[in-house]
């Protein structure tokens, strides 16, 4: 890993006002390029233009702070941008700006994707969220559940759903998140399959991975427990085995095609290499936290392979995208399920998937007042401080610094962009709610 210098000035920002208006890049004026949706005059969609003005500098500070490598935010509003900001470079050691052409490693920010995708096939009556993934995944029709005697476990009291995939409420546990007494198994089941460690090859198959990961015991009762995130992975294998396609053949078919999200999919498409820049974490070199490159563009493995499509959402990184190409998919979503006359999903599988389905149950990841949906966090309002955002706004975010939301009783789809992992561990780096907080305070 290399230790990497901030990204320069405010002059370096590639946008910095709200759309329509003259940026600067070195000495070139350039007009604003506005991605993903048509653009409008902020205060004609609501909003104060000088209030959103204070998003640029705001997320400016977190560059030349050595926090974030880049950052692209975009605040849409009835269905056209009110402001585009991109800001940084693809690699802070290099030249080459971040701009509406980034491509970002989404990471979980696919879940909302699989949850789509999933309604889909709901509506298609090719199965319901409360199917037990053993009926397609023959693996999982006999599962144990972990006790607190090492030596023994239980039979599971029902078999885990789809729902309970889309909501982290499956029992499967990673290496982590296992009990002491288990983790040596998982991990030996892992790096078996080259899932992790310095044997990653990626060669092993989805179904070879669901399948293996099967005969692991659960870690909690299936829809007892939030415990993020592997019941994705079966998703994956849930979706390939109803529609004898691959994952990535499904979703562009049905979701990223007819939304012409051109960009998006497992992996780089041949043409747009340059258009991915490095991805950062934090690590501390002499006493403070700095960024440190993990991999660049070129040495990607969604440049390089090895192309296995199944990473419903997290393993292996999701999909790639731009930030005009998935404010599209949030466009869609609440428009009830439509975008520029394409009819992905319908109004009602939209209000059902954006529903709170795990009352009752703490979601350590968010904190008071939010629950899950099939695929997405939702805000419900119960519980801990108000927040600014509307109640029923949904979202999520994705391991390499991703985030969006989408707010229908303000009509608002928002997202917030960059390539830094464990965005977390550096401190003060809270450009996400700030971000967020800064669009609802520029609404009139």
């Amino acid at each position: 890993m290399t230790p990497c210098a901030s990204t320069g000035s405010a002059t370096e920002a590639v946008t910095a006002a709200p759309v329509g208006v003259l940026y600067s890049l070195g000495l070139e004026l350039k007009e604003t390029p506005v991605p993903g949706l048509p653009a409008a005059d902020p205060a004609e969609l609501g909003f104060d233009a000088d209030r959103l003005a204070r998003i640029g500098p705001a997320m400016q500070r977190y560059i030349d702070d050595g926090k974030v490598p880049n950052l692209l935010t975009l605040v849409a509003r009835h269905g056209k941008v009110a402001w585009f900001d991109a800001r940084g470079r693809l690699d802070v050691d290099e030249h080459a700006p971040a701009d509406e052409n980034t491509l970002f490693r989404m990471y979980s920010n696919t879940k909302p994707i699989a949850g789509t995708a999933i309604m889909v096939l709901f509506e298609e009556g090719k199965l319901t969220p409360d199917d037990s993934i053993g009926r397609y995944l023959p693996a999982y029709k006999k599962l144990r559940v972990q006790t607190a005697d090492p030596a023994v476990t239980e039979k599971a009291h029902r078999g885990i759903t789809i729902r309970d995939c889309l909501t982290n409420t499956t029992g499967l546990a990673t290496p982590a998140s296992a009990p002491l007494a288990w983790r040596q198994q998982y991990s030996d089941v892992f790096e078996t399959l080259g899932w992790t460690g310095r044997g990653d090859t990626g060669g092993a198959t989805v179904r070879q991975r669901v399948d293996a990961y099967a005969k692991l015991p659960l870690s909690h009762q299936p829809g007892t427990y939030f415990g993020y995130h592997m019941g994705y992975m079966a998703v994956g294998a849930v979706i390939e085995e109803v529609t004898g396609q691959s994952l990535e053949s499904f979703f562009r078919e049905r979701i990223f095609d007819p939304l012409k999200m051109d960009a998006t999919g497992f992996f780089v498409r041949d043409g747009q290499e340059a258009n991915l820049g490095s991805c950062y974490a934090p690590s501390e070199i002499d006493g403070e936290m700095r960024l440190n490159r993990v991999e660049t563009g070129p040495d990607s493995e969604k440049v390089k392979g090895p192309k296995n499509f199944f990473a419903a959402g997290g393993d292996r990184g999701g999909v790639v995208s731009t930030i005009g190409d998935y404010t599209r998919f949030g466009q869609m979503l609440l428009n009830g399920g439509e975008l520029d006359g394409a009819r992905i999903i319908g109004r009602k599988a939209v209000e059902y998937m954006t529903s709170n389905h795990t009352p009752g149950l703490d979601i350590p990841m968010t904190g008071p007042g939010f629950g899950w949906g099939l695929g997405v966090s939702v805000h419900t309002g119960d519980g801990g401080f108000p927040l600014l955002r509307s109640v029923g706004s949904y979202g999520w975010g994705g391991a390499a610094g991703t985030t969006y939301f989408g707010d229908p009783k303000e009509g608002i789809v928002a997202a917030c962009f960059t390539q830094l992992l464990m965005a977390g561990a550096m401190p003060y780096n809270d450009y996400q709610g700030e971000f967020q907080r800064l669009v609802y305070h520029a609404l009139n």
